[in-house]
């Protein structure tokens, strides 16, 4: 009696964490697994980043600089990116003298100019979205980031409460006359089975997130040098590339980024022998007058608190072993996100049931049902995600300004 009582606590304890915070976990998650394969879903709403595959060479680097200058004479290229696989476009990022953030796609083979079009994208919008809801950057990513502390709640709790669960991985649910309430509860523990190592992994780097919103991030590799000669245009900028794999010969190049203020380097970054970076681990600093290598880093070289830093945006967005870890990602989020909504229906199930069972109105549908299960807590989440909602209108009828881009 005393294990059954102390299973009854912890399972309490897992469906009031669940519920009350459900609407915007479940809001959270979904954007974050539709995030994970945001790049693919702009490549198809955006004729312009697609190219046919070929045979020939790609552009080098200067001819697709000096092509989206081209474009865009007044503007100020800040960064040029290569595409992600041969289908995709490469794409210079553009700043206009007013300050607008601009995307330039240039076909990679022959550097053509394809398209132009605004900063914001179906990925800006919802990696900003799952990354802090819109909301002021202090505030908002420290609210998203204590959901790592909910998932690892939900876990905790319904392991504990799930008596011998490791026989639920393969015991399939049973449709049973007239209770949906149970099948759905069979669907909501072998969702939560099987996603377990993917839940474990979005809380712990959602913590680290967390952890680094609070003052504990690792200082990303830069350039502190002397400043140099300002950059003028690009006919040098081959000469600079080859200066940077001379040096380091495994550079996969994936972004240059142009100096952004006088004084500045040019900086080369991509992947290269670490595993599991972003490509900014991998850097070489050119001198733009001399072409000559002023500084570098590289990803096995650094420090144990930077490299965590460095491993967490490719483990939880699944963007480290491309396309192929990408839709395994967005597989296991759909996984987890279907986990939530099962929650949530299972819980209304077992309200409406009360209700009834106390001779209270039980004509309300599952969604009052649900929100009046949630009390106090439905009403901030519903007015941040009709604030958010509102935003994101905004941002599609061009009433709201382009996201701002660190360089």
């Amino acid at each position: 009696m005393s294990k059954a009582k102390g299973r009854s606590i912890w399972w309490r304890i897992h469906a009031w964490a669940g519920l009350k915070l459900s609407l915007l976990l479940a809001a959270i998650l979904a954007t974050g697994t539709f995030a994970t394969i945001s790049t693919e879903l702009d490549w198809l709403a955006t004729p312009a980043m697609r190219v046919a595959p070929a045979s020939t060479p790609h552009a080098s680097w200067g001819q697709l600089a000096m092509s989206a200058q081209s474009a865009l004479p007044e503007s100020t290229i800040r960064s040029i990116v290569a595409p992600p696989n041969s289908r995709f476009a490469a794409e210079a990022w553009v700043e206009q003298p007013d300050g607008e953030l601009m995307r330039i796609w240039l076909n990679p083979y022959n550097a053509r100019v394809q398209g132009i079009g605004p900063w914001t994208n179906i990925q800006v919008m919802l990696c900003e979205i799952h990354r802090r809801l819109l909301l002021p950057n202090f505030i908002g990513i420290r609210l998203v980031s204590a959901f790592s502390l909910l998932l690892t709640v939900l876990v905790v709790t319904g392991l504990v409460s799930y008596r011998r669960f490791w026989r639920g991985f393969f015991r399939w649910p049973k449709r049973r006359r007239g209770n949906n309430r149970q099948l759905l509860g069979d669907v909501h523990r072998l969702l939560g089975l099987w996603s377990l190592w993917f839940v474990a992994l979005i809380a712990m780097t959602g913590f680290w997130y967390l952890i680094e919103s609070l003052g504990a991030d690792a200082p990303a590799a830069s350039y502190t040098g002397k400043a140099v000669a300002q950059m003028q245009g690009f006919s040098q900028l081959d000469a600079q590339v080859a200066a940077a794999k001379a040096h380091n010969p495994l550079l996969e190049i994936r972004e240059i980024r142009l100096p952004g203020r006088a004084g500045a380097p040019v900086a080369i970054m991509g992947q290269a022998d670490a595993i599991l970076v972003r490509d900014r681990a991998n850097t070489v600093w050119i001198d733009p007058a001399s072409n000559r290598v002023l500084d570098s880093i590289r990803g096995e070289d650094l420090s144990v608190h930077q490299r965590i830093s460095e491993m967490a945006d490719p483990l939880h967005f699944g963007t480290w072993g491309g396309l192929s870890t990408k839709l395994l990602w967005f597989c296991f989020g759909l996984m987890l996100t279907g986990l939530s909504v099962a929650g949530i229906i299972v819980s209304s199930l077992r309200l409406h049931r009360e209700a009834c069972a106390g001779r209270q109105d039980s004509s309300s549908g599952l969604g009052r049902v649900w929100l009046q299960g949630m009390g106090p807590w439905a009403y901030p989440a519903l007015a941040l995600l009709t604030f958010v909602g509102v935003l994101v209108i905004g941002y599609l009828v061009g009433l709201a300004p382009s996201a701002a881009i660190e360089w």
